[in-house]
């Protein structure tokens, strides 16, 4: 019986090779590895733009959030201590509006941070920055309610509480916030990246059926003296189109991606730097004096950030308009010329300070008039709040764009490959059935 069978096998194989040499048996041939080739280019081609698709819709959009989630919790860490620091300034029972404000902040970092812990921040590479905020947050609330509560008793200690739940925020709270911040954005270039890339494999693949299928036209121009196969000619032109849309598309989706970065989330990294280097000066300048003539360390470091913020000789800075867009040029303007006010009232304010009027200098620094420095800091908040919100917008619109370049794309490239499967299966079984 094996011997049968394998004398059938060894006779099989010269009529195979017969059948080949025969015209009608490579026709043959050349459709199946056309329809082979065609649901190759169709799948991978298809799949891959789903796969593009869910990473701009879905990864980049989640990592999006949890980079705003983390900006979010870095600005409301330091608006919670520089807001701390100047209702300590105010002596006895704040006011109600800085205590307000000071809850709402760090509630608000709460919501920010349980929101980037729950999505898994930087793909677990800010589990540990999470961890030390969990833990660290507890310690720098109790040290700020006791400071408050020796401050309400008129006890000098509460400045030294005080500045110690400052330190707790710059050397432990903030640095981990930062490296919380680091990990979602390298997810988010991450995401961007993988959303944006070329479909090389579904590409080449394409380019290899319609050299298959230009090389399959020639030979039966050859063998029939027919210079057109409609058949053929649909199936090219359908190759054709499906290569060119997938390539068009992944084009267009890898620019739009990078101008959401460029035009969006790199600008308002930028504008967000600035917002959070402005409410450190704003906490050096309020430690400065509840340190009651020993705040040096505080004021040369309101000088350093404020140095950083505008720029040395009016040169640079996280201020500067940079290759922004007039809307946010215009709120950079506006930021600069009161960060310049700042700086003017600040002096003052020392200068008071300096020549033994501590009541006026508090009151230069916490008053509700237009030139005091808290409403200065505020304006200047305010403008950087409205260039952030614009960024953020410019970042949705770019990555809506680049979704719009894929949309119904899969659906498209798998009609094309269908019709090319089709084109070349009908063309060439009409030349196949000439010869029966």
């Amino acid at each position: 019986m094996t011997g049968t069978l394998t004398r059938q096998r060894q006779a099989a194989v010269p009529a195979i090779q017969r059948r080949l040499r025969q015209t009608p048996g490579r026709l043959s041939l050349a459709t199946a590895v056309l329809v082979v080739l065609g649901l190759a280019t169709g799948i991978a081609g298809a799949l891959g733009v789903r796969q593009r698709a869910d990473l701009v819709s879905g990864a980049t959009a989640r990592s999006g959030e949890l980079t705003v989630a983390a900006q979010r919790l870095y600005r409301a860490l330091s608006d919670a201590d520089a807001t701390a620091a100047s209702a300590f300034l105010t002596g006895g029972v704040e006011p109600a509006a800085l205590r307000d404000r000071y809850q709402v902040d760090i509630a608000d970092a709460a919501a920010a941070l349980a929101i980037v812990s729950g999505g898994g921040a930087g793909a677990g590479r800010g589990d540990a920055a999470v961890a030390r905020i969990a833990s660290q947050l507890p310690v720098y609330t109790g040290l700020v309610e006791t400071a408050r509560v020796y401050n309400r008793q008129g006890v000098p200690v509460g400045g030294a509480y005080l500045r110690e739940a400052s330190g707790v925020m710059r050397e432990r709270l903030l640095p981990a916030a930062q490296e919380l911040y680091d990990a979602v954005s390298a997810e988010l270039d991450e995401a961007r990246g993988d959303a944006g890339g070329f479909p090389w494999f579904a590409v080449a693949l394409g380019l290899l059926t319609i050299v298959a299928l230009v090389l399959v036209q020639r030979y039966l121009t050859r063998r029939t003296n027919r210079v057109f196969n409609v058949g053929l000619l649909v199936a090219t032109g359908a190759a054709v189109l499906l290569v060119l849309w997938l390539a068009v598309s992944a084009v267009l989706t890898a620019g739009r991606l990078d101008a959401s970065h460029d035009e969006g989330s790199e600008e308002v990294a930028r504008l967000a730097d600035a917002r959070i280097t402005a409410l450190q000066a704003r906490t050096d300048e309020s430690l400065t004096l509840v340190a009651r003539g020993n705040g040096k360390v505080f004021d040369d470091d309101y000088t350093k950030v404020m140095e950083e913020l505008v720029g040395k000789d009016d040169r640079g800075g996280l201020l500067g308009p940079g290759d922004a867009d007039p809307t946010t040029q215009a709120a950079l303007a506006a930021a600069t010329t009161e960060a310049r006010n700042w700086l003017t009232a600040h002096q003052k304010l020392r200068d008071l300070d300096n020549n033994g009027q501590y009541a006026q200098a508090v009151t230069a620094a916490v008053g509700t008039e237009p030139g005091s420095t808290a409403s200065i800091s505020s304006r200047l908040d305010e403008s950087l709040a409205k260039a952030i919100d614009h960024n953020g917008e410019i970042f949705r619109e770019k990555v809506d764009s680049a979704s719009g370049s894929l949309a119904g794309a899969d659906i498209g490239v798998g009609l094309l490959a269908a019709l090319l499967v089709i084109g070349a299966a009908a063309g060439i079984q009409r030349r196949v059935a000439e010869y029966r």
